[in-house]
């Protein structure tokens, strides 16, 4: 079985596969203080809940953008597992020419959304993907990843409006009854939900006019509260960014 590990700045993502079929998943809070040890410890226990405590695990994908979390697995899969785990980084084997400036700087969440989409539907695709930062890629007809727009993600920019603003206070993500909001609640989920959407459709449309026409596929943690009011978001795939992960791993095996 392999494990694969999308460390994010908020959350980390685990998937375990079975062949090339996602048989389980949990996501964790990114704490960068954690151990190795402690993350041992911890994936023993999920595994322990999947019922799989025994089963071996024969390789392990890590994607991270937390260089203290990466150490700390790079040292639990050598210690508690037996092998070195694969990390998507400079140098590692990716079967998607990478047409930025400066590759080594494209995030390894950003190519592993990139393979995973274009594998799934070819090219030319856009990904988005609701994180911590929001992020827009494209993946050209020939499979080449050539880069794209990144900005405040959901909560971040949140954070930064409750931070600043003293009479507003935190609410509840959903879409609202209205779009012109009653009430301040309302209005700060109407933002919130309409105000993405509109800046992801934006991007989007200015994608296609340079590519043409495109796939477009969603993920992320908080994708789900803004695909129904999108009008370019075509797919949602919430385990894209760990399948990236997956061929990836399979294609330095």
């Amino acid at each position: 079985m392999l494990v694969a590990i999308d460390c994010g700045n908020t959350n980390t993502v685990i998937g375990l596969f079975a062949d090339r079929e996602i048989v389980d998943h949990w996501r964790i809070a990114t704490i960068s203080e954690r151990t190795s040890d402690e993350l041992a410890l911890m994936f023993q226990q999920f595994l322990s809940l999947h019922g799989t405590a025994d089963a071996p695990i024969t390789g392990m994908v890590i994607g991270s953008g937390v260089p203290r979390i990466t150490a700390a697995l790079r040292e639990m899969s050598e210690r508690y597992f037996g092998f070195p785990a694969l990390v998507l980084e400079a140098g590692i084997r990716t079967g998607m020419p990478i047409l930025y400036d400066e590759p080594k700087n494209v995030g390894a969440d950003r190519i592993a959304n990139a393979i995973g989409a274009y594998d799934l539907y070819g090219g030319p695709t856009v990904v988005v993907d609701f994180g911590t930062a929001n992020t827009v890629d494209a993946v050209s007809e020939k499979g080449e990843y050539l880069g794209g727009a990144i900005f405040p993600g959901i909560e971040i920019s949140l954070d930064a409006l409750f931070a600043r603003a003293a009479m507003l206070r935190r609410v509840e993500l959903v879409a609202p009854k209205n779009v012109i909001g009653k009430s301040t609640i309302e209005a700060i989920q109407s933002g919130v939900v309409y105000g993405f959407s509109g800046q992801v459709d934006g991007l989007v449309d200015r994608f296609q006019a340079e590519l043409g026409r495109c796939t477009v596929v969603a993920t992320g943690g908080l994708a789900e509260l803004i695909i129904p009011h999108s009008r370019t978001i075509q797919h949602f795939e919430p385990w894209l960014t760990l399948q990236g992960l997956r061929l990836v791993y399979e294609r330095n095996r």
